[in-house]
């Protein structure tokens, strides 16, 4: 009888009949993004998608549109006004050419993720299904790709292609995590990329490195474990060449493995002062793996690190023998117009923006991410907290417990070689009851015990960690409490006091989780001094939140025994959760928003958090301030720069050192007249890398309003065929009513189109006021060029108020 290692026993435990739970190790991946058709609806079985048209008679079901992956179902009904988002099932369809390089090779293909319930067929064969929106996982076709190919079917009704139809489900169900009391939506789709991927008849199963060093990093080790993929079990001719280079491309190991078994590991490899991978200089060494089988090859790499991490208890964060203040925020995958389905691009610029904002630390909430936003993280320098979706609700039976073990297995073991990655997270808010009529305390803490073990047992180099659940708190090694001081209770000068609570409370502590909502856009005039649980009281303003901010990052820097601290979050996001959100459906404590478009708070952490020197004026979507004549107005300036010197129409109002603790805007403020009407604002900082400069122009309103009485509609032009029309509410007296945060809602007549349920201030067709006026994006549609009359007609609401149509696009 074989003798199997833990390792080897542990990663199969994860594997399944028709389903194997691991994303394909190999440097030859096809995308396949085009060629798809989608349907949002069920159909009775997999044959109504294969069936043939028969000549003369009409489609059945509704026709099937063209679409291009990653694909999310609810793209826009996520964050649609008037409707609930779909739940319920979607299919697609394509057809394969199918030409595998090696002989006697399989056939996989490779879901990065898909939401929540997928089945994948070849032809009318169910070849494999998986349960879980967020993990990654395979499935080998080989066998009914062959079987498939012989049919007279294949070549007359597919060309010799071979149709693969996958159907995705998001309907609720208690038995499945994340719940659906989540305060995000937990979306339908092939919302991650769909590879096909060739290999010979042995492959990779998994690769783990484990990289060690000793806290300063003078000496450090790794070992190489790779387990094969071999369903057919003949015996083949097959070696296995490993060779790992430094970041600076130096060779430092290679090793070749004949007769193979399941599994190949390396001895323990010793590494003289390894080149550290760290926040600031996150440097990466290369395994390169190369199999040959029957004389053919199939390569596959992967990068990992050395660091050393501590969280001392009751004390702060060592990374490589020194502290770090961790420095973070989370990030949902979620984006304006597509939902989950981001593309490469767009994830790229998204961990970019974070980076450059002056990130060090990421909390990826609530599930496992995307592999691409692991490898962003391991390139840019940001350490990461990363969970499973038990997420609120309570605890389910068997199923529900079966997939959270199948689903943190393989979180752990798909992303186990990113030194990026220092905590597992378990659960979030699980002191959240809802789903079932019994809510106990003891069986979820037996569970959170049992998930714990596992992870040590999976992984037991790095942490666990939870947020939020009292009565849990001593099972894992890293937590952290609630504490929303200024949002969701108390005043945010009470954040000190909070947190040293939290951090007493607890062993190991960790914030996750503060900051607040703002609604784009929106400016306030007055004092903010004392606002308390300003999620009901306050107004949601970006001038309140950008202080809320300003105040806990000032605190942070005075308290030594601090890990670190994350905000939530870093992009606004879709929630089913909140419709009555001045966007609706929009989870809006971003600091940039849903589209990508930064808040004026983003500049706030720049301010304290970047390396780079930045400059910027608040205020910059505040186009009109309001007071009475000669009234002198304060004026904020955020930068990291050591001196300012600020000009209010071309006057100088004085230069002011930085001193970040002197609040608000580290004393880089300064109190000024305004003219009535038009004002120029610049600010300018000099550096030994150069003078910074930061304009912005502003009008003054000392006119009094009164109740909205009507709406003004008027239209900018944009780039290429779009206007952007904006919607002003004005008194009886068509004084602008500029504190109004009354509902303004679009409406398009005609050949344009209103761009909408994007969730951001200018894409969204219902929303509330920013200072008495809103905005939408209307587009000219192109096969609109070929009709007589180009003409589209806006109409807003607001209350009783209705506006005049106002004309755009209109034939010259």
């Amino acid at each position: 009888m074989k003798r199997y290692s833990l390792f080897f026993i542990l990663m199969a435990c994860c594997f399944y009949t028709m389903e194997l739970q691991a994303i394909v190790p190999s440097s030859q991946k096809i995308r396949l993004n085009e060629g798809w058709e989608f349907i949002r609806q069920d159909l009775a079985d997999v044959w109504e998608v294969v069936r043939p048209a028969r000549a003369g008679q009409p489609e059945i079901v509704p026709l099937w549109s063209p679409v291009t992956l990653p694909h999310c179902f609810n793209a826009e009904d996520a964050v649609d006004p008037d409707v609930n988002y779909y739940q319920g099932a979607g299919w697609y369809k394509t057809s394969l050419s199918i030409d595998n390089p090696y002989t006697n090779g399989r056939v996989l293909l490779d879901f990065e993720g898909a939401g929540q319930k997928t089945e994948v067929y070849v032809y009318t064969t169910r070849v494999g299904s998986h349960v879980g929106g967020y993990d990654g996982w395979k499935v080998d076709i080989t066998d009914a790709v062959a079987a498939f190919a012989r049919t007279e079917t294949c070549q007359k009704q597919f060309g010799g292609k071979i149709p693969v139809s996958v159907r995705c489900d998001n309907s609720r169900d208690r038995e499945m995590i994340p719940s659906d009391m989540s305060d995000f939506n937990l979306y339908g789709g092939l919302y991650r990329y769909v590879t096909l991927v060739y290999v010979p008849s042995v492959s990779f199963e998994q690769i783990h490195i484990d990289a060690r060093c000793d806290e300063m990093g003078k000496n450090g080790t790794f070992t190489i474990r790779t387990s094969l993929y071999q369903p057919a079990k003949e015996a083949v001719n097959a070696s296995l060449t490993l060779t790992v280079k430094a970041p600076d491309g130096k060779q430092i190991y290679t090793q070749r493995f004949d007769n193979l078994t399941e599994q190949v590991s390396t001895p323990e490899i010793a590494v003289k002062k390894p080149v550290l991978w760290h926040v600031d200089k996150p440097q990466l060494y290369t395994c390169q793996l190369t199999l040959e089988v029957d004389g053919q090859q199939l390569q596959a790499e992967e990068r990992f690190g050395f660091r050393h991490f501590v969280f001392r208890e009751k004390g702060p964060f060592f990374l490589n023998g020194q502290r770090l203040l961790l420095r973070g925020t989370h990030r949902h995958e979620d984006h304006a117009g597509v939902a989950a389905a981001l593309t490469e691009e767009i994830m790229v610029q998204e961990m970019q923006q974070i980076k450059a904002m002056g990130v060090n630390f990421i909390r990826l909430g609530h599930y496992q991410q995307s592999d691409i936003v692991l490898r962003l993280c391991d390139e840019l320098g940001i350490l990461v907290w990363e969970e499973i979706p038990w997420c609120r609700g309570g605890l389910g039976g068997d199923t529900y417990k079966e997939q959270a073990r199948r689903m943190l297995t393989n979180m752990i073991g798909q992303h186990y070689n990113h030194p990026s990655v220092i905590l597992w997270g378990m659960g979030n808010e699980n002191d959240w009851a809802g789903d079932f009529a019994t809510f106990d305390k003891e069986a979820i803490r037996a569970f959170m015990k049992e998930l714990h073990d596992l992870s040590h047992q999976l992984d037991p180099q790095r942490l666990t960690a939870i947020r939020r659940c009292e009565f849990c708190k001593d099972i894992i090694d890293v937590y952290s409490p609630s504490i929303w001081a200024g949002w969701y209770s108390r005043a945010y000068k009470d954040y000190m006091e909070m947190e040293t609570a939290g951090m007493q409370g607890t062993t190991r502590f960790l914030h996750a989780e503060w900051g607040g909502d703002s609604h784009a856009r929106r400016h306030m005039e007055g004092d903010f001094e004392g606002v308390s649980n300003a999620a009901k009281t306050g107004d949601w303003s970006e001038s309140y939140i950008i202080r809320l901010f300003d105040w806990h990052l000032k605190e942070q820097e005075n308290m030594p025994w601090l890990t670190g601290a994350a905000f939530w979050t870093f992009k606004d996001f879709s929630t089913p959760l909140r419709p009555e959100n001045p966007v609706p459906y929009v989870n809006q404590k971003g600091v940039i928003e849903r589209d990508g478009t930064p808040k004026e708070s983003y500049y706030v952490f720049q301010s304290y958090w970047s390396k780079e020197p930045m400059l910027h004026i608040y205020g910059h979507t505040w186009p009109t301030r309001w007071g009475k004549p000669g009234e002198k107005k304060e004026v904020l300036v955020y930068s990291n720069c050591p001196e300012v010197e600020l000009f209010v129409n071309g006057i100088s109002q004085g230069k002011k050192r930085r001193n970040s603790q002197d609040f608000p805007a580290a004393g880089l403020r300064w109190e000024v007249p305004y003219n009535e009407g038009a004002n120029n604002l610049r600010a300018v900082a000099a550096t030994k890398n150069g003078s910074f400069t930061d304009e912005i122009k502003q009008n003054y309103q000392t006119a009094v309003w009164g109740t909205p009485a009507q709406i003004r509609l008027t239209a900018t032009p944009l780039t290429g065929n779009e206007v952007m029309v904006q919607a002003e509410l004005l008194d009886a007296a068509g004084i602008p009513c500029l504190d109004s945060q009354d509902y303004i809602e679009f409406e398009a007549i005609g050949a344009g189109r209103l761009v909408q349920n994007q969730g951001t201030s200018t894409g969204a067709r219902k929303l509330q006021a920013y200072n008495g006026r809103a905005c939408i994006r209307v587009a000219q549609l192109d096969e609109s060029k070929g009709i007589s009359d180009t003409s589209t007609y806006i109409l807003a609401k607001s209350a009783s108020l209705t506006s005049n149509l106002l004309t755009i696009f209109a034939d010259k």
